[in-house]
């Protein structure tokens, strides 16, 4: 009798654990809702990709030209693409879904505190005949890749001035150090062809469109006052929309969100010509959408929101629970791209990919200031749409003032590429539940003042007997200060690259021009970004 009551209350436990797991921060899951999930879930099961070495082989070094550098040479290719119609030129005259609330505070935007510039020395940077020079492998028979070097911190990069953006005053021609940053940046008609942006994202969001089916949306107010009945010319406004758009903002300005912002599907909120800081208040949340591109915010000093009645949809709103203060929540959702975001300072954490969300690209980002960074999968219990979860993370500067979570993975297939940790406290990759990571050509310098944190690896909830089967490898990495990755599973997982021509990154030494313009870029339309 003891032991039957006794199940009972576990099976009431376990079904109390994964109430809120199932609403997310939905109040009352209603039949709306209830619908959207089993689209999301259907949705991700079309995004998952039964063969990730096909995805990863997109950072394959035959992709990289024998430059890391964009000149202008390559500014005027043909402009005559079918994608690209006059409707892309914003001028407001043409902007039919724009109200003349223009609420735009252009002091607002000294919100940004100090921000980053690269160091006049590029000297761990690799020339092309040194990358092609043959270099002897690490050794792994012990399963822990490491490379002594100077202890100094010369390496680091410094934070100079303040200004518009991070590259505000930076001289000369425009370079484009990486794949898919030379898709796009040094082209000076970038402003009247925006949605080409489309077309350069890589990795497992590759097949992320946003709004380039859609409209130009322009943005002329900060305010974010009636979340039912949001005003014309919001961001708000803008995101619920049932139909396809490219968002883009008029003016420099500081948004301050009173509830989480619910983007629906099809979306791109593109932050470039204007300085765009969402600040100070709540953050932005794609759950059970699919389609999305965040490009060029600044997000930071993200809390807490109390939840209340809010609109996801033209047709749609309800309750929500208290959101936990995310600067990207990413819940259920497919096929989303992050890029050239700068995050820092929020109270939960700055990205989180969760409750089967998969098909993402997080790239040329610039994080600092936070402890739990980048988490990917939640639920510790057995979950199968966490295992199709798969997320490239690419040409991302993980900088000052970090502890942990860059990223932290549970069940799925995570690709690390050409990423420079710069500062971590206590680790910088983690996981449990056995999730496949692979980082390739990555930059590691381990903090100097804490000699028992130098492992870039941690993993959690697992005797060694366990965690020695899953799959982290480490290719073309560049270790400093002492630090040290431990890897785990089979030994001779690398015959299985070649055999699928996997993933052969620019070697590590040259991350610092891959990453070099991380974080938001301070472009002006007309202008080389």
């Amino acid at each position: 009798m003891e032991t039957a009551t006794l199940l009972k209350l576990m099976f009431v436990f376990c079904i109390t654990g994964l109430i809120p797991t199932i609403r997310a921060n939905i109040s009352e899951l209603d039949e709306y809702w209830s619908q959207r999930a089993e689209e999301a879930r259907e949705f991700t099961l079309q995004a998952y990709h039964p063969d990730p070495y096909e995805i990863v082989d997109h950072f394959h070094e035959r992709h990289y030209d024998n430059s890391t550098d964009d000149t202008a040479t390559e500014e005027h290719s043909s402009s005559n693409s079918t994608d690209d119609t006059a409707t892309e030129e914003h001028s407001s005259s043409n902007s039919t879904d724009v109200t003349a609330t223009e609420e735009h505070n252009s002091s607002n935007s000294t919100d940004v505190t100090a921000t980053e510039e690269d160091s006049s020395s590029n000297s761990t940077d690799v020339t092309a005949t040194e990358e092609d020079s043959s270099t002897k492998p690490e050794e792994v028979g012990t399963e822990v890749i490491e490379m002594v070097s100077n202890s100094t911190n010369s390496t680091r990069r410094s934070l100079k001035g303040k200004g518009r953006g991070k590259w505000s005053k930076l001289k000369g021609p425009c370079t484009a150090s990486n794949p898919i940053d030379k898709c796009w940046r040094c082209r000076s008609n970038w402003g009247k062809r925006r949605k080409k942006l489309a077309k350069c994202v890589r990795g497992f969001g590759h097949r992320t469109t946003g709004g380039k089916r859609g409209r130009i949306y322009v943005v002329t107010s900060n305010l974010d006052e009636d979340m039912v009945n949001p005003l014309p010319g919001t961001l708000r406004h803008a995101v619920i929309q049932k139909e396809a758009l490219w968002i883009i903002f008029k003016n420099d300005m500081s948004i301050r969100l009173n509830q989480e912002l619910l983007v629906n599907s099809h979306k791109t909120i593109d932050a470039r010509g204007a300085d765009v800081h969402i600040a100070h208040g709540a953050g932005i949340t794609m759950q059970f959408v699919r389609n999305v591109i965040i490009h060029g915010l600044h997000i930071h000093h993200i809390s807490e929101s109390n939840g209340g009645m809010i609109r996801d949809s033209v047709d749609h709103f309800g309750m929500r629970t208290r959101a936990d203060g995310d600067g990207l929540s990413i819940y259920g959702s497919s096929n989303i791209w992050i890029d050239h975001v700068s995050m820092s300072k929020c109270q939960d954490g700055l990205i989180d990919a969760i409750v089967g969300s998969t098909a993402i690209t997080i790239s040329n980002s610039h994080f600092t200031h936070h402890n739990d960074v980048m988490l990917l999968g939640a639920q510790n219990n057995m979950n199968e749409a966490d295992k199709r979860m798969q997320v490239t993370v690419a040409y991302n500067h993980f900088g000052k003032g970090l502890v942990q979570r860059m990223p932290r993975i549970r069940w799925g297939f995570v690709h690390v590429v050409n990423n420079d940790y710069t500062h971590w406290e206590l680790y910088a990759i983690g996981g449990s539940q056995g999730p496949t990571i692979l980082s390739h050509g990555n930059r590691f310098i381990a903090p100097p003042h804490l000699p028992y944190y130098k492992e870039v690896t941690k993993r959690d909830y697992a005797p060694e007997d366990e965690w020695k089967h899953w799959t982290w490898r480490s290719e073309k990495d560049i270790f400093m200060n002492g630090a040290f990755f431990r890897q785990s599973g089979d030994p001779h997982y690398k015959s299985v690259h070649t055999r699928k021509q996997m993933i052969k990154p620019k070697n590590g030494y040259a991350v610092s021009k891959l990453t070099k313009y991380a974080g938001a870029l301070d472009c002006r339309v007309g202008r080389r970004c």
